[in-house]
């Protein structure tokens, strides 16, 4: 099976094992809708389901990652109807975040591909990504107090976790633009590159990943994902149940068998 899907909102297409997520909402730099929402949710969901992607690149349209969330909408809305505005926030946050979740238990390696701006909820698209690669022009703001919330879309659980309790503080209180520069020397992101090479790179890393023994990968994202969650006792014994299931993993068979050989494995995901 091949995976696509086509919307107002978004694109998938599938390249053997990889498989592109790209916002397409160019005209309004992505900015998060409602319908977004609803088309990331099925859009994830399905990555997450379908077995012949072992590796996922999110991606976007035009100049500009995201700005975060539609803002002239919300003017619109908490303008027009003010207590319908403020009685769905909770549930409409609620529904962006089982996008976050499926990125994070997604049992493949998520990588994001930044370019112009990635603010708000784009940036929080960006941390809860395995990898991420960000051209050189790139730029990052929690944007949120700018606008009188405090946050969604995990930026509070994410950010202290890769920047640090202070840092965290500084980037979300403040919520001063910083530039790529920043944000790879704070861990936001992994990889810098030039705009022009970013496609390409983004794709390289992502079909690396594609090619990797995909179980494992999916067993070493799960208990790094979760091991802030754990005393050292219960990781420890996590570990050892992790790494004596993936012994009877054909790729693990012929990952040991290309060592002896002296030649590069050739992992099948199985």
């Amino acid at each position: 099976m091949v995976l696509a899907l086509q919307t107002e909102t978004l694109s998938i297409h599938q390249n053997e094992a990889v498989a592109v997520l790209t916002l397409s909402r160019p005209h309004v730099r992505n900015a998060l809708s409602l319908e977004m929402v609803a088309d990331l949710r099925q859009a994830t969901g399905m990555l997450e389901r379908e077995t012949s992607v072992r590796a996922v690149l999110l991606c976007a349209a035009g100049d500009h990652f995201m700005v975060g969330g539609d803002v002239k909408r919300l003017h619109r809305a908490v303008t027009t109807d003010t207590e319908d505005y403020q009685n769905g926030f909770e549930a409409r946050a609620l529904d962006a975040h089982e996008i976050i979740t499926s990125l994070r238990r997604m049992p493949k390696s998520v990588v994001a591909a930044v370019q112009g701006a990635a603010a708000g909820f784009g940036m929080s698209l960006v941390m809860a990504s395995d990898l991420a690669i960000a051209s050189r022009d790139a730029y990052f703001s929690y944007a949120y107090s700018k606008i009188g919330l405090s946050a969604d879309g995990g930026a509070t659980y994410f950010l202290p976790r890769l920047v640090g309790e202070r840092r965290a503080l500084e980037l979300a209180l403040l919520g001063d633009r910083f530039d790529a520069q920043r944000a790879y020397d704070l861990g936001i992101i992994n990889f810098l590159c030039e705009r022009d090479r970013l496609a390409e790179e983004a794709m390289a890393l992502t079909r690396r990943l594609a090619g990797g023994a995909t179980k494992a990968l999916a067993q070493i994202k799960t208990l790094i994902r979760t091991s802030l969650e754990h005393t050292w006792d219960e990781q420890s014994h996590r570990e050892a149940t992790s790494v004596a299931a993936m012994t009877l993993t054909g790729d693990h068979r012929e990952g040991v068998a290309a060592f002896v050989e002296k030649r590069p494995a050739v992992f099948t995901g199985k």
